[in-house]
């Protein structure tokens, strides 16, 4: 039978990105896959990774500045891009972006394996912040 997915948990992370979490570890406790609709702001950006994880991402408005091992790219509204795992790469939104973002399997911190550049980046759901109230 099918399962309905009622409502995206919020994910805060620094730099003003908004995340809610669809389908994954945090909101449906699933492993295998997870789907989540991103809004970053202007000026963000995150620490390099090397996932242990595939991404497929659809940019839905703005542009998504992707950096690799081999150079970087610009994926704008309506393009999409995938990441396989185990390559480097770095995301950032020079302009804001919003995009829907699905990993194979699911995205966790762990298996995200960001550069140790700047550790300020770590997710967490917004009952775990004691400012949010649900």
């Amino acid at each position: 039978m099918p399962t309905l997915i009622e409502t995206a948990t919020p994910v805060f992370v620094p730099g003003g990105k908004a995340i809610d979490e669809y389908v994954g570890m945090i909101n449906s406790g699933t492993d295998e896959v997870s789907v989540a609709h991103m809004r970053s702001p202007a000026g963000w950006s995150e620490p390099g990774q090397r996932p242990e994880f595939d991404e497929y991402t659809l940019v839905l408005k703005g542009t998504l500045h992707v950096e690799h091992e081999d150079g970087a790219m610009d994926v704008r509204s309506g393009q999409a891009i995938v990441a396989p795992k185990g390559e480097w790469i770095r995301y950032s939104t020079p302009r804001g972006a919003e995009y829907i973002a699905v990993c194979v399997p699911a995205f966790t911190e762990l298996r995200a394996n960001r550069d140790r550049v700047n550790t300020q980046h770590t997710a967490v759901r917004a009952a775990d912040t004691p400012h949010v109230r649900e």
